[in-house]
């Protein structure tokens, strides 16, 4: 196995391709949470990404592939090995077809359809993390997820880049694919959208900004809702009869109302925060580790295991801890 010297000089040769040792990963963690990684390397070319991946791979160094940082909870003590980032942010529209690159803001993705009177992502308004990220957990909100909307992805497999139909995405709630092959990297997307009035579909998206960021405040270092809602038909029957029908919308049950339950509302852990008005949401009050977060979390599902015989579901993947 090389050295990280070794393997630093090999990537800097690489064109295209921004290479820092010792970068400090709470910078790209909205959390900003996070030790240092070996080496951080990024770039917004596919061919020097696909290059980067490969010389990783080949060297046996541990390597992982992040988006913005938004869904991401990285050890304090970081991760040794190297961080890849896929930076390419473009976006082109086709008539009512977009492409979109996997680096690209879901947010700016959502302005650019509007701007050109295309309806179908203005729902996923305000919602943090990069394009590839949404693809990737299938991100969704007020009943609309972009897998309703995903012609074609593209992505790297470890060996060529392929394309897969909407269908071959697998997408569930939450879920596609790529989350049972964490290696393959999404580098683009197709969207299919529907004409209409770029003025109405704009009132919806920001009545939806509006609403967000009453909950989760652009300034705060947090990943949104910590755990995945839960589909009310796999709830054992005596946990489905507890929960109030007024609390079931569209087939699902916020794990917001099992945390409230257990008295999650305003439970701390160092500087990591739940917040008094919201039971999913858990965010960095300032000085917060990822040690005190972790174990805030598992203390969180624990309660709700203790008391409803289920488990809670993360949305947040962890990066440098040896269970991840």
């Amino acid at each position: 196995m090389p050295t990280t010297e070794e393997m630093q000089a090999h990537l800097a040769a690489i064109p295209n391709l921004t290479v820092l040792p010792q970068a400090l990963l709470s910078r790209y963690t909205r959390f900003g949470i996070g030790g240092p990684a070996d080496l951080y390397a990024e770039t917004s070319s596919v061919e020097a990404f696909v290059a980067a991946l490969e010389a990783a791979e080949a060297s046996a160094i541990p390597t992982v592939v992040i988006g913005s940082g938004t869904n991401l909870i990285v050890s304090d003590e970081g991760f040794r090995g190297i961080v890849l980032r896929y930076r390419a942010r473009g976006l082109e529209s086709y008539g009512s077809c977009v492409h979109a690159d996997a680096g690209a803001e879901l947010q700016e993705l959502v302005d650019y359809t509007i701007a050109r009177g295309l309806k179908g992502l203005e729902t996923l308004a305000g919602i943090p993390g990069s394009v590839g990220a949404a693809v990737y957990g299938n991100a969704g909100a007020y009943g609309h997820s972009m897998s309703e909307r995903v012609a074609k992805v593209r992505f790297y497999d470890g060996a060529t880049v392929c394309a897969f139909s909407n269908q071959e995405c697998r997408f569930q709630y939450r879920e596609s694919i790529f989350k049972d092959h964490k290696e393959w990297i999404i580098l683009s997307a197709e969207l299919s959208l529907e004409p209409a009035d770029a003025a109405e579909l704009q009132r919806v998206a920001a009545d939806i900004v509006t609403i967000r960021n009453q909950k989760f405040p652009v300034t705060m270092r947090c990943a949104g809702s910590i755990f995945k809602n839960l589909l009310l038909r796999d709830l054992p029957a005596e946990v489905a009869a507890a929960v109030p029908p007024g609390v079931v919308r569209e087939g699902k049950v916020a794990a917001a109302w099992f945390l409230e339950q257990v008295g999650a509302k305003g439970s701390e852990r160092g500087q990591i925060h739940v917040a008094a008005y919201h039971a999913n949401l858990i965010y960095n009050a300032g000085g917060g580790t990822a040690a005190d977060l972790r174990a805030l979390i598992t203390d969180l599902k624990l309660r709700v295991a203790a008391r409803f015989g289920i488990t809670l579901e993360e949305e947040v993947q962890y990066v440098g801890f040896p269970s991840a």
